[in-house]
């Protein structure tokens, strides 16, 4: 089968020093759901953002290749990248709010994407907009056209933002932190309704998220990022159930299911900001299990083609959020 979206050796600079992504490689394939994980810092947006062709002015992006449906988007001019943004590929935002025009009827945001791609008239798009509001959940959906952003709530915004990534029927979705803002019984709908985008449409997700738990409901499989770099991934039961990186284990120690009633653990210390110079393993100086071949590169390449960007990789047992079911992949 091949991948909806193939990306090798993915940079993002804003300096000759400051990298806040580094040799980034991964596969999305149809129907399935790959989630990036890690902390804020640790490059998940900024790559979900230079596969969109969205990164900030400052930014400098290189890859050896970003390939969406077998066409290669390195090289692409702006508007070759608009032409594809919304109708191959489509993003939702972390905050609909900032998203959604403030000053436009949901109606008119709706229909706009695929009125610009040129693949429908204005009834045949407004009849799809109210078709993808009420299969999103959305009731009394000819009103809702009318309204304008703020007259809506929260969790009715972001399956605004879903309806609308849908309108083109993209075969990429990218969806960055979708739940963050919203309460939890809100979050659980969201993704809910996320997973039944990709039984409906057959469409390829790429979740970003810092939430184990949105990884455990949702993903097929997971890329852990620390410092601008994945430095685990696999099958996300596999990374889950038994971590093989030190920076797995410890986000999955600091889930409140972990703890029955203990206080929640921290990691120590805060991420750094990385230098394109740095040797070795980013997660060192926050490890417990760090050691003198820790700044081994071409080691950490070598352990990383089995799974885990670690010289000391460790099935660890399952946590106790596992064991007593609180991370069910």
């Amino acid at each position: 089968m091949n991948a909806v979206l193939s990306v090798r050796d993915l940079n993002v600079g804003f300096s000759a020093s400051a990298h806040a992504v580094r040799g980034v490689s991964f596969d999305v394939y149809p129907g399935e759901t790959l989630c990036i994980v890690g902390e804020s810092g640790s490059g998940k947006s900024m790559t979900s953002l230079a596969v969109m062709g969205l990164l900030p002015p400052a930014a400098r992006l290189s890859a050896s290749s970003i390939l969406l449906e077998g066409k290669e988007l390195v090289g692409l001019s702006p508007n070759e990248l608009n032409q594809l943004r919304g109708s191959r590929m489509a993003m939702i935002f972390q905050e609909p709010m900032t998203s959604l025009n403030p000053s436009m009827r949901i109606g008119e945001q709706m229909i706009e994407g695929l009125r610009h791609h040129g693949k429908a008239s204005h009834e045949q798009a407004w009849k799809r907009a109210v078709e993808l509001l009420a299969w999103t959940g959305i009731g009394d959906t000819q009103a809702r056209m009318s309204m304008y952003p703020h007259q809506l709530s929260g969790g009715l915004r972001q399956r605004v933002m879903i309806a609308m990534s849908l309108m083109c029927s993209p075969s990429l979705l990218i969806a960055d932190e979708p739940t963050t803002a919203l309460d939890v019984t809100t979050q659980l709908k969201i993704l809910g309704l996320l997973s039944n985008v990709q039984k409906k449409f057959g469409t390829a997700i790429l979740l970003i998220t810092h939430d184990l738990g949105v990884v455990a409901k949702v993903a097929d499989r997971v890329a852990v990022m620390y410092g601008g770099k994945i430095v685990e991934a696999g099958p996300a039961q596999d990374v889950l159930k038994a971590p093989r990186h030190p920076y797995t284990r410890a986000l999955l120690d600091c889930l409140p299911q972990a703890h029955q009633g203990e206080l929640l653990k921290v990691i120590p210390g805060s991420i750094p900001v990385f230098k394109e110079t740095s040797l070795g393993c980013g997660f060192a100086s926050r490890c417990v299990h760090a050691g003198t071949r820790c700044d081994d590169d071409a080691l950490l390449e070598a352990k990383f083609a089995a799974g885990a960007r670690c010289v000391r990789p460790i099935s660890y047992a399952p946590t106790q959020a596992a064991r007593t079911g609180g991370i069910h992949a």
